[in-house]
């Protein structure tokens, strides 16, 4: 069986990615991140997009060559048509569908967080199903039922700020660069957890949805009454909150759907103690616990080729260049 070499890009916020599979064997897998939001202290869409405009073509040229191979080897090209950044999914979309035109190969429109979903696979192929992800980003967090590599339900959501939103607000409130969440984890491994008790939002409520506002709003007052407080030990304590939420209705979740596999995927995955607190969870269950490495982890091209290989290999060949960026949410897949 002919494997498809499938050219893979993704742009929906502020890193251009381009990955090369053969197949399901990722060849490259190349990233380049944005630093020129650090002095914003958050991403600036219209910079974002400018330097993705910048980027695309020196990234892809880079991924092939990583790859070995040329344009003229494709057999397809996928590309993430949403949730993102508009200016940011344009420049990626358009890109990809310029040069699958002038190729006269199929594209494969991807959806960013169906990606996530299924990195865990890309990292490690024994993965069973059924199995349980908690998908938590910048922008997501959500709990959804891994049926299969085509199927999926979504759980619950976040009602407002999803985790890495609350880590980023966090950060910026005690001083702390953007993205906040690395420099969060690393000044907590220095601080007490339970020096100061944050709330967690929703954590008994019944339903695996999230809200990490109040969260936010709880750490702005303490530091207004506590302003000499050590920054290690407020980052310690929330951050020991959010994982308390993530992991305890992730467990729920699995419990109650009787599966014996966790994921974890998205940026907020990389968080040292999400991954030492489901580690030690799922290994107290018996149970397989799946975390990507830190670069499938991230927003990255391998991820959106993934999926697109699997849909290759269904049968699928869609040669509809029309498709535009979306916007919504993740929904079911059937």
């Amino acid at each position: 069986m002919h494997e498809p070499l499938i050219l893979a890009i993704e742009t929906s916020c502020d890193d251009t990615a381009a990955s090369v599979l053969r197949g399901l064997d990722v060849l490259s897998n190349v990233i380049s991140s944005q630093d020129i939001h650090d002095h914003y202290g958050g991403i600036v869409p219209e910079l974002a997009s400018r330097e993705h405009v910048k980027g695309i073509a020196p990234i892809v040229l880079a991924a092939l060559q990583e790859a070995a191979c040329t344009t003229s080897d494709l057999d397809a090209i996928a590309v993430t048509y949403g949730p993102g950044l508009p200016g940011s999914l344009i420049v990626g979309s358009h890109f990809a569908k310029g040069l699958a035109l002038r190729l006269g190969i199929p594209i494969f429109p991807v959806h960013h967080i169906e990606a996530h979903l299924y990195s865990g696979h890309l990292e490690d192929p024994t993965l069973e199903f059924p199995a349980i992800c908690l998908v938590v980003s910048g922008g997501h967090t959500s709990i959804v039922l891994l049926r299969s590599l085509q199927s999926f339900a979504v759980l619950g959501s976040t009602r407002d700020d999803a985790a890495g939103e609350a880590f980023d607000k966090v950060a910026k409130l005690v001083g702390l660069g953007y993205p906040g969440g690395p420099h969060v984890d690393r000044l907590a491994k220095e601080g007490n957890p339970l020096a100061i008790e944050f709330p967690r939002g929703l954590m008994h409520d019944g339903t695996f949805n999230f809200s990490f506002s109040g969260l936010k709003t709880s750490v702005r007052y303490y530091l207004r009454d506590h302003p000499d407080a050590p920054i290690h030990d407020v980052c310690a304590s929330v951050q020991h909150a959010i994982v308390d939420v993530l992991v305890s209705k992730t467990l729920k979740a699995a419990r109650e759907h009787d599966v014996r596999a966790i994921v974890v995927a998205g940026g907020v995955s990389a968080n040292s103690e999400l991954r030492a607190r489901f580690a030690e969870e799922c290994s107290k269950r018996h149970m397989q616990f799946v975390a990507p490495r830190p670069t499938y982890c991230v927003d990255n091209a391998a991820m959106i080729g993934f999926v697109a290989a699997h849909r290759y290999r269904e049968g699928h060949r869609p040669m509809d260049y029309s498709f535009t960026i979306q916007a919504h949410a993740l929904r079911a897949s059937d």
